[in-house]
């Protein structure tokens, strides 16, 4: 949260900056497109929104899932020519774009707290390197059970408990874990049979 409301600072009275532009987005846009040298990252400052991958066959996969206080964009991405990348609004959003150049230089105003708002930015940006690794080691595992475990335990860690509500629907995870959903919720019930977790609706309690 202190990241949070460190850059909730932006955009307030009396700040302005030509290197962050905030913009506003209703349910279902599109917030922005993965696309080769746009030079920016962006901070959901309010709302949620998912990373979605069109592959050439026209299949459509989401690969990220983006809630209040995060960082996106091409930067945490390879982008090739055979696969369309967007982000897309879950319900209306408001969000900061920052170029590249804010990360490195101080702007022509003498903007207060400019330091301190790159050192949160960077610590954010290391922050999702954390989580994409965690979901490249998700993706490794070899079976459903070891994907989902994997996720379990990384949710637990980061919340410091075993007991935690999945941020995403079934279906969302699914996709999110590329298993398929039916098979995914056979698993999740031989896990609660077997005594690994506990589950009730979304909410998980890890053994």
């Amino acid at each position: 949260m202190e990241n949070i409301c460190v850059l909730g600072t932006l955009f307030k009275e009396n700040f302005l900056c030509s290197k962050i532009q905030k913009k506003e987005f209703t349910k279902g846009e599109m917030i922005t497109s993965y696309i080769e040298n746009r030079r920016q990252i962006c901070f959901l400052k309010e709302g949620s929104a998912d990373l979605i991958r069109t592959d050439f066959n026209g299949e459509v996969t989401t690969l990220e899932y983006y809630k209040k206080g995060d960082l996106f964009g091409e930067l945490f991405y390879l982008i090739t020519s055979n696969t369309q990348l967007n982000v897309i609004a879950k319900e209306d959003c408001e969000v900061l774009f920052i170029s590249y150049n804010f990360l490195i230089n101080r702007c022509n105003r003498v903007c207060k707290r400019h330091e301190e708002i790159q050192e949160t930015l960077l610590n954010l940006i290391f922050k999702r390197m954390i989580i994409l690794t965690n979901h490249i080691e998700m993706l490794t595992k070899k079976s459903i059970r070891e994907k989902l475990l994997s996720y379990f335990t990384t949710l637990s860690f980061q919340k410091s408990t075993k007991t935690f509500t999945l941020p995403l629907t079934l279906t969302a995870l699914a996709t999110y874990l590329n298993i398929d959903r039916s098979a995914m919720m056979r698993e999740m019930k031989y896990l609660e049979e077997e005594g690994f977790i506990k589950k009730e609706k979304r909410k998980i309690t890890l053994f």
